[in-house]
C-alpha cells in the first residue's frame, strides 16, 4: 500500500527514449495528480518521483531532503555504479565549505570580464569553420572547443590536454555508454591528472582557479586533499560537458523553430531571454538523477514522504508545468517570467550558472550573426545523437550555411 492509499506497483523509470530532445507524455499525466508517483529506476531502491513545479522546488530547496543521506544507501539511479561522494553528495555546511573556495571565480563581475575573450574565441572558431567550408561538424569545430577553452583558462588547465580529459570526463555522465570498470579507470586517470596539476601549482602558483583551490587546502585548511582533487576534477568535467551539449542542442531546436530564430536574428537583444527559454525548454537530462532522502516525515503536495524515503525530482517535468509556464510546450524566446530549473535550485544550484549563461549567449549571438543561414546538413539525424548518457546531446552535427 502506498502513501496515497493505493497498491499500484512502482512505475518503470525513466520514461520513453533517452535520445533526442522529446519530453515523454507520461510527465504531463503525472503532473495532473496531486500526489507523487512511485517509480523504479534500473538500479537502487524504489523512489518517489516529483513532477510538479512546486514539489520539485520543495525537494530541492527544503533542508529536510538530504543528498548526504545517500551515502551508504542503495540510491535510486540509472547507473550500475553508485553516484559516488564529493560535493554532489554533501549538505551544508560541508557543501558550503567546498563551494567557498571557487565562488569568487563565478561572480557576475568575473564572468563578464571573460566575455570579450569568449567572443573573440567564438569568432575565431567561425573563421576556421568558414575556411574549411561546409559541411562542418558544429560539435567538433565550435560547440566543443569554445567551452573547453573557457574552463581551461579559468582553471589553469592546458588546452592541449583536452583530448585526454574530454575522454575521461564521459565517466561523470555515463549511464550505459561505459562499463563500471572503464568508468573507474577514467575517473582514476582524471584524478591522477588533476593531482599532477595541483603539484605544479604548489611549486609555481598562478592566477587561476586551481591555485585558489590549492591555497584553500594548503593555507587555510578549508578542504582535504581528496576533496580538492574531486572538486577540481568535477569543475573541469562539468564546466565544459554540459555547455558543449547545450550549444548544439540549442541550435538544433532553433533550426526547428524558424519563427523564434528569426525573432532573435532580427533583435539580438532577445538573446539573453532566449537562452533562459532554451534552458527551460530543452530537456538536458535523460532521466531524473541525484535523489534526495527525507530526514523526517515531510508532506510534499498531496504525498506524505516518510523519513528515509528517497525522492527523485524531475527538472524536465517541472520546466513544463502549466501552472507556472503559460503554454509550456511552446518555445517562446520572448518569454518574460521564466523561473526555470535549468541550473537546479537550492544548495546545489549550479555554481557555474553565470559562466554557462555567458558562453551560451555568446555562442548563439555569434552563430546567428555570422552564419544566419546555418542549417543541418543531414536528411536524417537519427544517428547523430549520443547514447548511454545521463545527459542528452549530439555526438556530431554536420551543418551548412
Amino acid at each position: 500500500m502506498t502513501q496515497n492509499g493505493t497498491s499500484d506497483p512502482a512505475l518503470p523509470y525513466p520514461f520513453g527514449c533517452a535520445d533526442r530532445l522529446e519530453v515523454d507524455n507520461a510527465y504531463g499525466a503525472l503532473r495532473q495528480q496531486e500526489t507523487m508517483a512511485r517509480v523504479r529506476l534500473p538500479f537502487g531502491e524504489d523512489a518517489w518521483l516529483a513532477t510538479r513545479y512546486p514539489d520539485v522546488k520543495a525537494v530541492l530547496g527544503d533542508p529536510r531532503f538530504s543528498r548526504a543521506a545517500t551515502v551508504g544507501r542503495d540510491e535510486p539511479r540509472v547507473t550500475q555504479q553508485q553516484l559516488g561522494t564529493g560535493i554532489l553528495s554533501m549538505d551544508p555546511p560541508d557543501h558550503t565549505r567546498l563551494r567557498r573556495p571557487v565562488l569568487r571565480a563565478f561572480t557576475a563581475r568575473r564572468v563578464e570580464l571573460l566575455r570579450p575573450a569568449t567572443v573573440a574565441t567564438a569568432n575565431e572558431l567561425i573563421d576556421r569553420m568558414e575556411s574549411i567550408g561546409p559541411p562542418v561538424d558544429l560539435v567538433e569545430h565550435f560547440a566543443t572547443p569554445l567551452p573547453v577553452r573557457v574552463i581551461c583558462g579559468l582553471l589553469g588547465v592546458p588546452v592541449g590536454d583536452q583530448d585526454l580529459f574530454r575522454t575521461w570526463s564521459e565517466a561523470f555522465i555515463s549511464s550505459t555508454s561505459l562499463s563500471p570498470e572503464k568508468i573507474q579507470e577514467y575517473i582514476g586517470n582524471l584524478y591522477s591528472y588533476i593531482s599532477g596539476l595541483i603539484a605544479q601549482r604548489r611549486v609555481t602558483p598562478s592566477d587561476d582557479l586551481l591555485t585558489a583551490i590549492v591555497q584553500a587546502h594548503d593555507d587555510r585548511e578549508e578542504i582535504t586533499e581528496q576533496e580538492m582533487v574531486e572538486l577540481a576534477a568535477g569543475l573541469l568535467a562539468a564546466g565544459h560537458e554540459t555547455t558543449v551539449l547545450q550549444i548544439s542542442n540549442f541550435m538544433y531546436v532553433l533550426m526547428r523553430h524558424q519563427a523564434e530564430r528569426e525573432k532573435m536574428t532580427g533583435d539580438p537583444s532577445l538573446i539573453p531571454s532566449a537562452v533562459e527559454e532554451l534552458l527551460r525548454f530543452v530537456p538536458l537530462f535523460a532521466s531524473s538523477t541525484f535523489a534526495r532522502y527525507a530526514t523526517e516525515d515531510v508532506r510534499v503536495g498531496g504525498t506524505l514522504v516518510r523519513a528515509g524515503d528517497p525522492v527523485v525530482p524531475s527538472l524536465t517535468s517541472a520546466n513544463r508545468d502549466p501552472s507556472v509556464f503559460t503554454d509550456p510546450d511552446r518555445l517562446d524566446v520572448t518569454r518574460a517570467a521564466n523561473p526555470h530549473f535549468g541550473f537546479g535550485h537550492g544548495a546545489h544550484h549550479c555554481i557555474g550558472a553565470r559562466l554557462a549563461r555567458m558562453e551560451l549567449q555568446v555562442s548563439l549571438e555569434t552563430l546567428l550573426t555570422r552564419l544566419p543561414n546555418l542549417r543541418l546538413a543531414a536528411d536524417d539525424d537519427q544517428e547523430l545523437w549520443k547514447e548511454g548518457l545521463i545527459l542528452r546531446g549530439m555526438k556530431s552535427m554536420p551543418v551548412t550555411w
